[in-house]
Order: C-alpha cells, then sequence, then structure tokens
C-alpha cells in the first residue's frame, strides 16, 4: 500500500481522534440505513435523504481521497462564509464567528466522468438552510435523496486492485439475485488510515432498483 505523503497527515491526523481506535474510539454520527434484506456476501440497504458536503478531484484513484478530504475537513474546520475574518484594507468588516462542523463516517468515494466525487454526510441536527456557505468554491453542499444500495463489506488496503475486486464481487452477487443498478459504485471508508489494515472497515454499495 502507498503511504500518504507528509503533507496529508495533519489532515488525517484529527481522523484517529475523530473515529477512533480500539475500546476508547469517539462516537460520532454515521449514515444511517435499514437493513432491507440480508444475504450471506451483501446486504440490501435504504438510505434516507442526507445532505452531503462533496468536491470532484481529477487523478489517480489512490491520491484523489487524500485531496478531497483536505478540502472538506477545510470546510468543515471552519473555512465557511460564517468565519470571522477582519479584512487589513478599509473598510473594516466582521462577520460571524466560524462554525465547526463535526466529522462523520463514512468518507465516501465515486467515480463520476474522468474525476471522483468525494463526500462528507453532514450531521443530520442541520438544515440546508443552517449550513455555512464553504469558502472553497471547490465544494459544495448537496441534498440526496434516499436510495436503495447493495453493500459488500470488506476489511483491508485501500488500494485500487482490491476495490475493483470487491466491486466486482458485488457486481457479480446482485446480477445473481436479478437486481439492476441505477447508478455508478461507490467506495465507503470508515476508519483513518493508521487503522491496523486487518481492522479496517471498508464497503462498496450500488444503487440498485427497488
Amino acid at each position: 500500500m502507498k503511504s500518504f505523503p507528509n503533507q496529508n497527515l495533519i489532515y488525517f491526523i484529527p481522523m484517529i481522534f475523530l473515529f477512533g481506535i480500539g475500546n476508547n474510539a469517539m462516537a460520532i454520527e454515521k449514515a444511517n440505513y435499514d437493513i432491507v434484506a440480508s444475504y450471506l456476501d451483501f446486504e440490501l440497504r435504504q438510505y434516507g435523504p442526507q445532505i452531503v458536503a462533496e468536491t470532484l478531484v481529477e487523478g489517480d484513484f489512490e491520491k484523489v481521497g487524500s485531496e478531497g478530504f483536505r478540502r472538506l475537513y477545510d470546510y468543515i474546520s471552519g473555512n465557511n462564509r460564517k468565519k470571522q475574518s477582519i479584512a487589513m484594507t478599509a473598510p473594516v468588516t466582521q462577520e460571524g464567528e466560524s462554525v465547526e462542523i463535526a466529522m462523520t463516517a463514512p468518507v465516501s468515494q465515486v467515480k463520476m466522468d474522468n474525476k471522483w466525487r468525494i463526500t462528507f454526510m453532514i450531521p443530520s441536527e442541520f438544515s440546508m438552510e443552517d449550513l455555512p456557505e464553504p469558502l472553497d468554491p471547490r465544494v459544495t453542499l448537496k441534498r440526496e435523496p434516499g436510495r436503495l444500495f447493495a453493500a459488500l463489506k470488506y476489511s483491508g488496503t485501500w488500494s485500487q486492485s482490491r476495490y475493483e475486486e470487491k466491486k466486482q464481487t458485488l457486481a457479480d452477487l446482485i446480477n445473481m439475485r436479478g437486481l439492476k443498478p441505477t447508478g455508478e459504485p461507490v467506495w465507503a471508508r470508515y476508519d483513518p488510515p493508521f487503522m491496523p489494515w486487518f481492522l479496517r472497515r471498508n464497503e462498496v454499495l450500488i444503487p440498485v432498483e427497488k
């Protein structure tokens, strides 16, 4: 597995405390879903509507995640229109205090044309009207409708080869069950990069027709 560049460590170190490791893990909000059906190798899950912060990143599968995470982490840490700022030129202006938005899980990645869409789910306590506008134009807020997903869990590395293997496995399984995909596969990660690879929770999700 490729190591993360040192410049990315400042963005992933907070994930140790937010996602937690072992028995001392801090509880964070995770995407809610109802299990519609449970099979030997995968689940059918009904997800409700949610708000996400998203960014599109062009590049290699194994590198876009860190770039997308950096942008989204900056947004939820206060890089938004409600952050207090004092201009160095006249007139002096001041806006509201910054709003910090809690981390959620998972961090999702999905291919869209020639780019990857990286998303954070916004905590359920926020409405679209409550959320501050991102200062980074590459970050946008979007309402996601509820959808039905086939989901396959797996542990291990974040390599593209392992993701592709699990994606194909899930595609074969849903085909065997007579389910029809309705969109692109989603790669979901629940743990920080410092979590031992054999303990990581990863998932491939494919939207399917009801």
